[in-house]
């Protein structure tokens, strides 16, 4: 077990150097107060002491552990992200899940990944940002009724004019023009 441990933490370390300057959030589910502070030499930035840490179980907290793995997915290194992002202690974090869903389907494991966005919508059937990407996982299966499903869904929430809406429309838009 503690091989095991020692492998994934060793996976953080080398994947989290990548994450050296300051990130702005655009990402509307997360509880983020807008700057995120990256740290240098492996080390993840621990919001609740304010310092950046050498990542170990249990001792960074789930939103610095959140904020990595975003970070590493949107950059496209989506396993790594994967492996951040387990390391979280609530597993039934919408955003978590969410992130390892959108991974997963980056990855090429849509399935996966839409197990990852239900779970998410289960603990919070509001988080919007899920049901962006849900849609969009459902447009790489050719299901563009669940896509529309998604993209009523986020209608209802937050309204034609919120960026996820637009998104996911201009997404359903391109992919029935081929």
């Amino acid at each position: 077990m503690q091989t095991r441990i020692a492998k994934v933490l060793a996976g953080v370390v080398v994947s989290l150097p990548l994450l050296a300057a300051p990130v702005f959030s655009a990402d509307s589910g997360g509880s983020s107060s807008g700057d995120e502070v990256k740290c240098n030499n492996g080390m993840v930035y621990n919001k609740k002491t304010k310092k950046c840490e050498p990542p170990k179980a249990g001792m960074i907290d789930d939103d610095s552990l959140y904020s990595a793995g975003r970070a590493l997915a949107m950059d496209g290194k989506y396993d790594e992200a994967i492996k951040v992002l387990t390391l979280a202690a609530d597993k039934a974090d919408p955003r978590i899940l969410n992130y390892l869903g959108y991974s997963h389907r980056k990855a090429g494991r849509v399935l996966v990944g839409l197990g990852y966005y239900q779970e998410a919508l289960r603990n919070n059937p509001d988080y919007t940002l899920v049901r962006e990407y849900m849609g969009e996982a459902h447009l790489m299966l050719g299901d563009v009724a669940a896509a529309r499903v998604q993209l009523s869904e986020i209608g209802k929430r937050c309204g034609k004019g919120c960026r996820e809406y637009g998104l996911l429309e201009q997404q359903i838009d391109a992919y029935l023009r081929g």
